[in-house]
């Protein structure tokens, strides 16, 4: 990973991990988030079934607001439903050190270089409500 022409993060054999940090997240998602990270069993073993965990791999951690553009309306995306950058620096930075992963720089224009092996690509997303709550900007049910 390049930031202005100079490397600043690169990982071996691992993860790339795009962090989306949405308006209502906080701690416990970021904790929840890096613990399922680490647990996943997504490596192939030794029959080639994606059954290892991440082990000794390594974890490289990409800031990525852009994960929650709304393209349902018009052509231009919102990204009304990312948190604001006071909010996700902190959850990017405590769910890198949770899970011990390599980082870019927060905010800043990355070049990031990726062989996808397989391809394999899993998304993971956790609730920012509370069990019960409505979802934000609507009602239950």
């Amino acid at each position: 990973m390049r930031v202005e022409g100079r490397q600043v993060a690169a990982i071996g054999p691992g993860l790339l991990v795009l962090l989306g940090v949405r308006a209502g997240d906080g701690p416990e998602q970021a904790d929840t988030l890096a613990a399922k990270v680490l647990a996943l069993r997504i490596f192939p073993d030794a029959a080639g079934r994606m059954n290892e965990p991440l082990g000794q791999r390594e974890i490289l951690c990409v800031s990525q607001f852009t994960l929650y553009a709304d393209t349902r309306r018009g052509r231009r995306p919102s990204y009304a439903e990312a948190a604001r950058p006071e909010v996700a620096g902190p959850l990017y930075e405590r769910f890198c050190e949770r899970t011990g992963a390599a980082r870019g720089i927060f905010g800043a224009h990355m070049e990031v270089e990726l062989v996808n092996e397989g391809p394999v690509t899993v998304m993971l997303e956790q609730d920012s409500q509370p069990a019960g709550a409505p979802p934000p900007g609507g009602h239950p049910g």
